[in-house]
């Protein structure tokens, strides 16, 4: 599993792929690629959580959809994660 933490800026051109974007979530959610997603309480950025064992598979996944490279979207953490409950 890797945990990709997600840093949003003061640009606004992500809002206009966020639908889109959590459409991609929901449905990768369905196919089990993606166990949790969600933005921070304070609105600085967002963490999600992958159920892929591959650095590489992580990156394909997430080059899928636009918003990760959108201004104002930066990924500040990509790191395999071993949960020891749940």
């Amino acid at each position: 599993m890797f945990v990709v933490e997600l840093k949003f800026g003061p640009e606004t051109e992500r809002l206009a792929l966020r639908p889109a974007h959590r459409d991609l979530l929901k449905q990768w959610h369905g196919e089990g690629l993606v166990h949790a997603a969600g933005p921070f309480e304070d609105g600085t950025g967002a963490l999600l959580l992958i159920n892929l064992d591959d650095e590489n598979a992580v990156d394909d996944l997430l080059a899928k959809d636009p918003y990760y490279t959108a201004p104002g979207v930066t990924v500040v953490r990509r790191q395999e994660w071993n949960p020891l409950l749940g």
